[in-house]
C-alpha cells in the first residue's frame, strides 16, 4: 500500500487504477461495501484499487461552522481503506482553491490528468466541483466523454436505517457504542500514548490507564465494557472504561480512564488501544472515593456477564466483530 499525501507526489505514478472517492471517516460497511467494488472491478480489468480522500473535511473549508467531530483520526482512515483493500491512496489537502475548481476541472485534472481513472466507484450521494454542482449525472457524462466508467453504489441500509458517519457519529455523541459497532464492523475504538493521570484512582479507587481525548474526534460518554490492547504487542486486557470528567475527584476536563480487569505483569503499556463494546452507565458524581470504588466493582460485575453473553452469542452466530 503506498499513501501519497498531494498531487505533486503522484507524478504519473498512480493509475491506471479504478478509483473510490469519499470522506471515508469511520470506514463504515457503507465505504467497505463501495471498497469491495471498487477491488472487484480492478481485478477483473487488470488495473490498480485505489482511493482518493481528503484531509480536512470538506466542510472544514467551505462551511467551518458545521465541521463534524471526525469518528477516526487520518492514520486510522488510511489503515483501513488499506485494509479494505486500497492498494493506492492519495490524501488530497482541501483547499480553497480545490473548492473553487468545476466539475469539468475536477474530473480532467485531478481523475484523468494526475491518477490515471479508468472507473470511479461513488456513493448515490456524491457531489463534487464548486458548489457541489457535479451531480452523479454529470459525472458519468463527464466520464463517458473524458474515458472513465462512473458507477454509482446505493447506500448500505442495517435495521432500516441508512450506515452514515453523521448517523455513527449519533449514535456515539449519545454513548449507543453497540449500535456504532454494527455500522462499523468493528468496535469503535481510542488509542494514542498512556499519559499520567492525577494519581488519585490508584490510591483511592482502582488503577487505570489514561488517554487523553484527541481534539477534533468524537468521543463518547460514560462508563463502558471495553476490550484494550497494547499498540505493537499482542497483550490484551478485559477492561472497564470512564470517559468524564471525574466528578468525585472535582475534575474540571474529560480524561479516558481504563482498568484492566486481568493483572498487569511486565512493563506498563506505552500506547493502548481501548474499544468499546458496551455501555454500562453514564458518569456521576459519588459522596466519598469508597461510594465510587464500590460502584466500580459493581460495573465489573455488570462487564462480566456480558462478556460471558457475548462469548455465547459468538459462538452460536457469525460474529462481525
Amino acid at each position: 500500500m503506498t499513501v501519497f499525501r498531494n498531487l505533486e507526489a503522484v507524478a504519473g505514478g498512480f493509475g491506471p487504477c479504478a478509483l473510490a472517492i469519499g470522506n471515508f471517516d469511520g470506514v463504515h460497511v457503507g465505504h467497505q461495501a463501495l471498497l469491495r467494488s471498487t477491488t472487484a472491478y480492478a481485478r477483473q480489468h487488470q488495473l490498480v484499487p485505489a482511493v482518493l480522500t481528503f484531509d480536512p473535511h470538506p466542510t472544514a473549508v467551505v462551511a467551518p461552522h458545521r465541521r463534524p467531530e471526525m469518528i477516526c483520526t487520518l492514520e486510522d482512515r488510511v489503515r483501513l481503506l488499506a485494509a479494505a483493500g486500497a492498494e493506492q491512496i492519495l490524501v488530497l489537502p482541501f483547499t480553497e482553491q480545490l473548492a473553487q475548481m468545476t466539475p469539468r476541472e475536477f474530473a480532467e485534472r485531478i481523475l484523468v490528468d494526475s491518477l490515471g481513472t479508468r472507473a470511479v466507484f461513488v456513493g448515490q450521494c456524491f457531489r463534487f466541483g464548486y458548489r457541489q454542482a457535479g451531480t452523479p449525472e454529470v459525472l458519468a457524462d463527464l466520464g463517458s466523454e473524458l474515458g472513465f466508467e462512473a458507477h454509482f453504489l446505493a447506500p448500505v441500509v442495517l435495521r432500516g436505517q441508512v450506515v452514515s458517519s453523521s448517523a455513527i457519529r449519533k449514535q456515539l455523541a449519545s454513548s449507543r457504542v453497540s449500535c456504532a459497532a454494527r455500522f462499523l464492523n468493528r468496535w469503535f475504538s481510542i488509542w494514542g500514548a498512556v499519559v499520567s493521570g492525577h494519581g488519585v484512582g490508584a490510591k483511592q479507587t482502582v488503577p487505570t490507564l489514561n488517554l487523553r481525548p484527541v481534539p477534533g474526534l468524537v468521543c463518547p460518554r460514560g462508563v463502558f465494557v471495553t476490550e484494550t490492547s497494547e499498540v505493537d504487542s499482542d497483550r490484551v486486557w478485559p477492561s472497564i472504561t470512564n470517559v468524564g470528567m471525574r466528578p468525585t475527584f472535582g475534575g474540571d476536563e474529560m480524561t479516558i480512564e481504563t482498568y484492566l480487569l486481568t493483572p498487569l505483569e511486565g512493563e506498563s503499556p506505552q500506547a493502548i488501544e481501548v474499544r468499546f463494546q458496551h455501555f454500562l452507565r453514564q458518569e456521576r458524581k459519588f459522596a466519598s472515593p469508597e461510594e465510587l470504588k464500590a460502584q466500580i466493582m459493581r460495573d465489573v460485575q455488570r462487564s462480566q456477564i456480558f462478556r460471558a453473553r457475548l462469548r455465547k452469542l459468538q459462538r452460536s452466530v457469525p460474529s462481525i466483530y
